[in-house]
């Protein structure tokens, strides 16, 4: 009879001991799973930033190629006059210039400068 309740404690630990160590695998498996889930959230969201990113950075070179080439043309052969056809609001010398005022009723007219064209204006 001792015998049999020696075995059945001993049984008893043995389960006991097993059910402990299933528990902790349990919980081991459960934190886990929701480690992984957490990093493939943070994953997502630093894809989606990378996405973003990259997209500004191919706008950002598109414009700098653009203005490499502007500024190659510039100094090219008749950069210069080409410059000058780009910037229409230029006055030529020896032409009158127009300015409207929202406080009159009428537009006024400066006369010519002397020396460059876009000096006389009014503010």
């Amino acid at each position: 009879m001792e015998s049999q309740l020696l075995s059945l404690s001993a049984e008893r630990q043995e389960l006991v001991c097993s059910l402990i160590g299933l528990a902790v695998k349990l919980g081991l498996i459960g934190l886990t799973g929701v480690s992984l889930f957490q990093l493939a959230g943070a994953y997502q969201q630093r894809m989606e930033s990378q996405g973003e990113i990259s997209a500004v950075l191919e706008i950002e070179n598109a414009k700098l190629v653009k203005a490499r080439e502007r500024f190659d043309a510039l100094f090219m052969v008749e950069g210069e006059q080409r410059l000058i056809r780009e910037q229409s609001q230029w006055i030529a010398p020896n032409r009158l210039r127009v300015i409207w005022q929202s406080n009159r009723p009428f537009p006024t007219v400066d006369a010519p400068a002397s020396g460059s064209g876009n000096q006389g204006a009014r503010p």
